[in-house]
């Protein structure tokens, strides 16, 4: 008898399912989620009494970070202060850590020349291979040994889920999950990093949603090239308000990536992702006391070492390949700039030139090294260097034919082309497949010719 009326509520629930729409059944699910938390916290209320300050500060706190009004201002300034702190930090033991690493560049160029070493093997081992994780380690080491564990620190406080939380609802109007909040979050350290946090989604189609549009947020790798071009072509070098107008337009560019990222995930889950998002019933962890010890030595062995490996193994083939790209040539001219002249008339459409362009393509290994093949490409040099200041930069980008819209163009184009190399091989390690790591590198590729196509045709109409 009781299994006979438990095989009819099971029919009756079908046949409620069958008549409903997704959408339908998307709100009568929600419904009865609420319903169990509102008639489980009337139940709470009539037999449980709390006792002590201490049971109720969780809550207080709980009210303003998760407010309609004060969560998303403090929210932002939460992970502004972990940018700014990771930025600012990261300055001074990225510069020690090139000047130790370019040093030992110039003893092992003269143990080379020491031993009779021929120039060309000098060049791929040492200016090529050598001199590319020189700048991979000092510019990522740095920012990531700083982000993953303050980023870690905020987990195990308890706060990033109150993030997720807040987030949940634009990531489900996209029609993804909203613990995607914390994966995007991941990625301004470094992609791959943010790729593998996805792991914390249940459901495989709202993982590969976060996923794919995780390079949508600039990682520490393009933070730099944003930084330095906002600087040098929407402020005044030098000028006190400078870094905050740099710093400004960084952040612009940030929410453009989130809103972006939104708007991918939405288009996404309504064609080749379709699907209905998964109710994301988030019970909020307490507060606890982080276990500092523990907490460091997790975020540095599993997330910055691990990134930064994966990132090493990609980039020193790329540096060796780099240099012997810039001194062959085909009829008189550098392979790179033979190519670069190539595929210049479209580079030109989208507000770059055919030596940006081709400096991304040729760093794609490891962000890091974009702006030094530029400059490279520019100077006709036959190896990367990096200028000596912000002026000199700018000096040579402007004798190039830059303006301020081939900056923009160019930093769009860096916030949302294709993911590194070490993010492409993490997203078909975490998919299994390759088709994905393939759409994950041309999909956003796509985003980024289509935006930075209409903004240098609007600009470029309206101002120049």
């Amino acid at each position: 008898m009781e299994l006979t009326k438990i095989k009819d509520f099971n029919e009756l629930l079908s046949n409620i399912s069958d008549s409903l729409n997704g959408k339908q059944r998307e709100q009568l699910r929600d419904q009865i989620v609420k319903d169990i938390y509102s008639n489980a916290e009337v139940i709470a209320d009539n037999n449980v009494s709390m006792q002590g300050e201490q049971t109720g500060i969780g809550e207080k706190i709980d009210d303003i970070l998760t407010s309609k009004w004060l969560g998303f201002p403090i929210m932002l300034l939460m992970l502004g202060g972990v940018f700014w702190l990771t930025i600012v930090g990261a300055n001074y033991p990225s510069a020690m850590l090139g000047e130790f690493l370019f040093w030992v560049e110039g003893h092992l160029s003269n143990l080379f020349m020491a031993v009779g070493a021929p120039n060309w093997l000098h060049g791929i081992l040492v200016e090529g291979m050598y001199r590319t994780l020189a700048w991979v380690i000092s510019v990522m080491l740095p920012p990531m040994a700083i982000f993953f564990p303050i980023f870690t620190l905020l987990e195990d406080l308890g706060y990033l889920p109150r993030v997720a939380f807040n987030l949940d609802n634009l990531f489900k109007k996209s029609g993804a999950n909203g613990k995607q909040s914390l994966t995007m979050s991941m990625g301004f350290g470094c992609n791959a990093a943010g790729v593998i946090a996805a792991r914390i989604i249940e459901s495989p189609r709202e993982k590969l949603l976060a996923i794919l549009t995780n390079n949508f947020v600039p990682c520490n790798g393009r933070f730099p090239t944003l930084l330095i071009l906002s600087m040098i072509f929407m402020g005044t070098v030098g000028g006190r308000g400078s870094s905050l107008l740099a710093a400004g337009i960084v952040v612009l560019l940030v929410l453009i990536g989130i809103a972006i990222t939104l708007l991918v995930s939405w288009i996404l889950s309504k064609t080749i992702l379709k699907g209905i998002p998964s109710s994301f019933t988030l019970e909020l962890p307490p507060y606890r006391k982080p276990q500092i010890g523990r907490v460091l030595v997790r975020s540095f062995i599993d997330r910055t070492l691990f990134v930064l490996w994966r990132a090493i193994v990609v980039a020193a083939p790329a540096g060796g390949i780099v240099w012997l790209l810039a001194n062959n040539t085909i009829g008189g001219v550098s392979i790179i700039d033979y190519v670069a002249n190539l595929i210049d008339p479209f580079a030109t459409l989208i507000g770059l030139d055919g030596v940006i362009l081709m400096a991304f393509i040729l760093g794609l290994p490891a962000n890091e090294i974009v702006l030094p093949i530029l400059v490279m490409s520019y100077l006709s040099l036959g190896s990367m260097i990096e200028p000596d200041s912000a002026d000199a930069l700018r000096g040579i980008l402007v004798n190039n034919g830059w303006t301020w819209v081939t900056a923009l163009c160019t930093m769009l184009f860096s916030l949302l082309h294709f993911p590194c190399g070490t993010t492409i091989l993490t997203i078909k390690k975490e998919t299994n497949s390759w088709k994905w790591a393939i759409f994950g590198a041309v999909m956003p590729l796509t985003v980024a010719i289509i935006v930075t196509f209409l903004v240098n045709q609007i600009f470029t109409t309206l101002f120049l």
